[in-house]
């Protein structure tokens, strides 16, 4: 047994030394897409808002984005669900096309005043230039797959700044209950390179402020867990909604580009007759707000519905920002029943409804601390856990596999056989 372990700490620093170089050109490469995205994404943002007619021309715009996808992207059009079904299941180099055709089109949805987000955007351009990489360097299939997790680690801490979820979100995404530690190291490095790289590039991202968490208490965490439970709920409601409305749309659409026509309109025309321009685009003043004063009870439920429409419609962006959006103002409206404060409620909602959705507690526990900072920790790991618990095992992302039940016992059994569909991760 000695002469077995004997050299590896020789290995593991070859490992170290190989996954470190290869990381660090990842995350330099998605770091610097992200930052052009974000450069490009405020310039759609406030010249969208300073000509409010461009929202009229939402049907043209996804008409044109959806001509596109359907004339040369076909092959990258399920997005991040394409990145995960070839990590656990390698066939085809990601093409490299994904990385600039969701960036315009993402762009374009924002510029017009979809409802939307930019995190499928990151990670896709992040995945979809790591596998380029993995194809110049000439990768095997298992580094292919650690080098794609690297990349969707990288895309997504780089379009936040939050580092340390990214690396976990990378590891956690692509399985319920079950991490690859594999991984851990080219997740961690290309994640911390991608968000130096994109800071670098001049790119501030926006401060979220808690000013007081209240000591744990059991008024306090009888709270978290409540607001947990409504967390959990909306955020599985969300998935389900999306994908509902998406089925929808391809069965009484034949012609795909004529989906986000349709979306386009409805969305145009609700924010033109509810004077609703807050449901455009990323929300974030009414997520900064929602941790200052109180909002508007149906705030969460107005965010909920323009996202649905937008992206179910073929409208790309991710569904990230709104589920902070949603989480948050969710948040601001349960803290008048609820003992913690509504900038606490605010941020465990902007984790939770995230958590819950996309089956992440851990990247969206640690996210919680890096953005709002650590007094918040003990009261956002009872929320996201329990949101996840609540949200069953379907989220916003569908390739996602389940590499253990939620739940303990039979029942947690009955619930992954009727969920998956078969659907499980291998061991």
């Amino acid at each position: 047994m000695k002469r077995l372990h004997a050299f590896e700490p020789v290995a593991a620093l070859a490992h170290l030394c190989r996954w470190l170089a290869l990381s660090a050109v990842v995350g330099a490469l998605a770091g610097s897409a992200s930052a052009l995205f974000l450069w490009a994404l405020d310039l759609a943002t406030g010249t969208r808002i300073a000509h409010p007619w461009l929202l009229w021309l939402l049907p043209a715009a996804g008409f044109a984005t959806g001509w596109v996808y359907h004339r040369v992207g076909r092959s990258v059009e399920r997005g991040n669900n394409l990145l995960i079904d070839e990590i656990h299941d390698p066939r085809a180099i990601v093409p490299t096309r994904m990385a600039p055709l969701v960036l315009v089109a993402t762009v374009v949805t924002h510029l017009f005043g979809g409802s939307a987000g930019r995190e499928g955007t990151a990670v896709q351009m992040g995945g979809a230039l790591a596998d380029r990489v993995t194809q110049l360097v000439g990768l095997d299939r298992d580094a292919r797959r650690i080098m794609l997790m690297g990349g969707i680690a990288a895309g997504f801490s780089s379009v936040f700044g939050t580092p340390l979820a990214g690396a976990v979100f990378g590891l956690e995404v692509l399985a319920i209950g079950r991490l690859r530690y594999d991984a851990l190291f080219a997740c961690v490095a290309a994640s911390i390179v991608a968000d130096a790289v994109c800071r670098l590039w001049g790119v501030h991202h926006t401060v979220y402020v808690v000013p007081f968490v209240p000591a744990p208490s059991a008024a306090g965490v009888a709270s978290a867990v409540a607001a947990g439970i409504a967390f959990g709920v909306v955020g599985r409601l969300f998935a389900a909604a999306t994908h509902g409305l998406a089925a929808l749309a391809k069965r009484r659409i034949a012609y795909p580009p004529l989906r986000p026509v349709a979306g386009g309109a409805l969305v145009a025309l609700a924010a033109t007759l509810l004077h609703a321009p807050q449901y455009l685009g990323l929300g974030i003043p009414t997520i900064e707000a929602a941790f200052r004063a109180p909002l508007p009870v149906y705030d969460f439920a107005g965010k909920f519905a323009f996202t649905v429409v937008t992206l179910a419609s073929g409208f790309k962006g991710g569904e990230v920002t709104p589920l902070f959006y949603i989480g948050a103002t969710l948040g601001n409206a349960l803290s008048s029943l609820l003992a913690l404060p509504a900038p606490v409620l605010a941020g465990l909602g902007f984790v939770a409804v995230f958590a819950g959705a996309a089956n992440t507690p851990i990247a969206s526990t640690i996210m919680a601390i890096e953005l709002f900072g650590a007094p918040i920790g003990v009261y956002a790991a009872l929320a996201c856990v329990v949101a996840y618990l609540f949200s069953g095992h379907a989220g916003i992302y569908r390739a996602q596999r389940i590499g253990h039940a939620k739940l303990p016992g039979p029942r947690g059994d009955v619930r992954v056989a009727k969920s998956a569909a078969g659907q499980t991760a291998p061991r």
